[in-house]
């Protein structure tokens, strides 16, 4: 394991992230990247400190953690400064493929998030189809474009319109995946792997985006199994998820 800090350009500020790499590294050879996102209220050690996905590297993939702040993995419209999009899609990448044995092909890469980062994984797969072959999502907070105000939680309200401008603007059209299914090529999306525990809040728009997926001909898959927010579900769902990986990236390898 490895913690690393470079300076991205995108955000105008150094920024951690942490990397598990594979023991076993030959000369010259190349290896798949999983970029890990963490879910809101965390930062780019909870993957690693809240799972065992450090054995996955030793199948043969660079595991990459980034820090998401509580950004959503966006470029904020109220906070210009705040480009986390470009920091992942641009810096974040670059700079794995600078520093290790990293495979810089679509091929190559997956992406995988957690409740806020899952929401990033699906996003992304729809904005930026050439990065990726396959984006996980678990527990994807897949409706947060257009949550409503809610007074008890006037705080991730705020954060909302800060990030996508309030309700009804184009730019919360934008990034909201249910309009992005209507527009997207399923043909060169990256194959969707879902989940949502039995007992969240977040099952019902999960489902009902799945059904969106289908009904658009996008190759996916969903799985749900009881349990709720946290990471007992993540941990449950984590293995099934690099299974499905392992298809389009056999073994991490090139």
């Amino acid at each position: 394991m490895q913690d690393i800090a470079f300076y991205s350009t995108a955000l105008s500020r150094t920024m951690p992230y942490r990397v598990y790499l594979p023991a076993d590294r030959p000369a010259g050879k190349k290896f798949a990247v999983v970029y890990l996102l963490h879910g809101g209220g965390a930062d780019y050690r909870s993957w690693s400190n809240e799972s065992d996905v450090a054995q996955y590297a030793q199948t043969g993939f660079i595991l990459v953690m980034p820090d998401g702040d509580e950004s959503y993995y966006m470029n904020e419209v109220g906070s210009p400064r705040n480009r986390f999009e470009d920091y992942i899609t641009h810096d974040l990448i670059a700079d794995v493929e600078h520093r290790f044995p990293a495979r810089n092909d679509r091929e190559g890469r997956a992406v995988i998030g957690i409740s806020m980062g899952g929401f990033a994984a699906v996003d992304y797969a729809f904005m930026h189809p050439g990065l990726f072959i396959f984006a996980g999502a678990l527990s994807p907070s897949i409706d947060v474009p257009f949550r409503q105000f809610n007074l008890l939680r006037i705080g991730q309200w705020w954060k909302f319109r800060t990030i996508f401008d309030p309700i009804g603007s184009q730019e919360r059209s934008d990034r909201n995946p249910f309009q992005l299914v209507r527009t997207a090529n399923p043909k060169q999306t990256p194959y969707l792997y879902l989940t949502a525990g039995s007992e969240e809040p977040l099952l019902e728009p999960n489902r009902r985006f799945v059904a969106q997926l289908h009904r658009h001909g996008f190759a996916y898959e969903f799985h749900s199994k009881p349990g709720g927010h946290d990471w007992g579900e993540w941990n449950s769902q984590i293995p099934g998820c690099f299974a499905a990986l392992s298809k389009f990236i056999p073994q991490g390898t090139n």
